[in-house]
């Protein structure tokens, strides 16, 4: 079918949805008076080739988004909501070398992703027109088959500036000073002979804020290879299986020579990634040693522990040890995060395989976070009163020392208190000063267990959340739905 060239006139080509619609009785081969026109939408770009240049794209009737890409790259059209497919012999494409041009039909990647993009059409026809149905939140290559096959196994939540951990914790500026000197100045100490940092402590006690703030410390100097965010939570950030593609990826996407290394190598192996940990780094990373000498180097991983299998846990740790401390070809400085669950602590043990290898920091033996946890809640209770349309919590003696020093003696040296109490005080639509109070009076008389404060503080906040939701919704269980929101978690 040749396209017919499309009238001149001087009307635009966009029309409200308001506008008359075209007329049902037409035929194919018919053409619409443009007052009658459907809305179109201009796609065009400032690239063009021999091809020529696309005038206008008919829309068709689309659920979702779907990117849409001519094959020779000479304009691009994301469509997303609900429009209408007009007939292609209404539209005319400008060719540049030919009054005959050849029209293709539509190369699709997938069935599926056609049988939803054109629900209620047939037989349209398309120049040149390829419908990728591939979404993934990595950067997307699709004439590079290896890259796209790594992206697809590596997990994007698990880094530290991922949109899903958007406000992740960290370290008030004044807080865990001590600490944070001591570990960016193991990281930056390449000449120590100890290549891996293994930090640990209970939970609670700010890791992951430690590891938050050591990661953009070494990312505002450059010196930060890779991160991985582990979170039980998360299915595609739970288990080890994406540690290795995730590193990977960061890796080549800091050197364009890795990239295509390490993309040839899953080329070569497309099961690469069913394959042991070990392999994977053999594979993907160790032949690069000479151009990742030059690259960044500080590697980061926090919450193993969150990773839902101990065995695999090990798994990794003994892959850390044999692919990448025993090999001084590679520049890297390994820093783990963990609760001191079994993996790793029988790793760090006296007669553990990582002993003498791994520099050990334990936050709750070493470190006394009471003076840093005094200062974020003032700092953070008094910014909470300044914003407060409450008059009493703007006033320069709220909160008091008391209720400060209550506050501290809670928390037992353990973040996680001070970081919930600030949560459930500044919940906008209550009073700052009744919640802080509501807190206070959770305090538990027998301070004998070592978690007594939090597990009240916890047990308080859920019944005056059931409470106020069941006030609101009479009808419904808080109970039960919570346990149902649970266990959408653990799917």
């Amino acid at each position: 079918m040749v396209l017919k060239p499309k009238p001149t006139s001087s009307k635009p080509l966009f029309r409200w949805p308001w506008s008359k619609k075209r007329k049902s009785h037409l035929t194919v081969d018919q053409h619409p008076d443009l007052d009658d026109e459907e809305p179109t939408e201009q796609v065009d770009t400032e690239e063009s080739n021999a091809a020529g240049r696309i005038q206008s794209a008919p829309i068709g009737s689309v659920q979702g988004t779907l990117p849409i890409v001519v094959a020779s790259n000479t304009a691009i059209a994301s469509i997303t909501g609900e429009r209408r497919l007009e007939d292609p012999s209404s539209r005319g494409v400008s060719e540049s070398s030919t009054s005959d041009p050849q029209i293709t039909q539509a190369t699709v990647t997938s069935a599926e992703a056609m049988s939803s993009f054109l629900p209620n059409a047939s037989s349209c026809v398309f120049h040149s027109l390829q419908i990728n149905a591939h979404q993934h939140g990595l950067e997307s290559n699709s004439n590079d088959p290896g890259w796209e096959r790594l992206m697809q196994n590596a997990a994007p939540n698990a880094l530290h500036d991922s949109e899903h951990r958007f406000d992740p914790p960290k370290c008030d500026e004044d807080t865990r000073v001590e600490v944070t000197e001591e570990l960016m100045g193991w990281v930056q100490d390449r000449e120590s002979p100890q290549r891996l940092l293994c930090m640990t402590g209970a939970a609670g006690s700010g890791k992951s804020a430690l590891q938050q703030t050591v990661a953009e410390k070494c990312s505002r100097k450059g010196i930060l290879a890779s991160t991985f965010f582990f979170s039980s939570t998360d299915t595609t950030r739970n288990t080890v299986s994406a540690v290795i593609p995730t590193i990977a990826y960061q890796l080549g996407s800091n050197q364009p020579v890795v990239r295509e290394a390490i993309s040839t190598a899953v080329t070569k192996d497309p099961l690469i990634f069913k394959k042991s940990l070990k392999t994977q780094i053999d594979k993907l990373i160790l032949p690069q040693h000479h151009e990742l000498a030059a690259l960044p180097y500080a590697i980061l991983i926090d919450g193993l522990d969150e990773c839902a299998d101990e065995q695999r846990q090990a798994e990794l740790l003994a892959t850390i040890d044999h692919c990448l401390l025993q090999n001084e070809a590679l520049p890297f400085r390994v820093f783990i995060a963990s609760r001191p669950e079994w993996a790793i602590r029988s790793a760090l043990e006296d007669t553990g395989h990582l002993h003498e290898k791994a520099y050990h920091i334990e936050l709750s033996d070493h470190y006394d976070a009471t003076g840093d946890i005094r200062r974020v809640l003032w700092r953070r209770l008094r910014e909470i009163g300044r914003r407060s349309g409450d008059p009493r919590a703007r006033s320069p003696s709220w909160p008091s020392e008391e209720d400060i020093e209550t506050l501290v003696s809670n928390a037992s040296g353990q973040f996680i208190y001070a970081a919930t109490v600030i949560k459930f005080v500044s919940e906008r639509r209550s009073w700052p000063v009744d919640r802080l109070r509501a807190v206070i009076t959770w305090t538990p008389d027998d301070r004998a267990q070592p978690f007594a404060a939090l597990d009240a503080l916890y047990s308080n906040i859920m019944s005056a959340a059931k409470e106020a939701y069941e006030a609101a919704h009479p009808e419904r269980d808080f109970l039960l739905l919570f346990k149902v929101f649970r266990l959408m978690q653990d799917v």
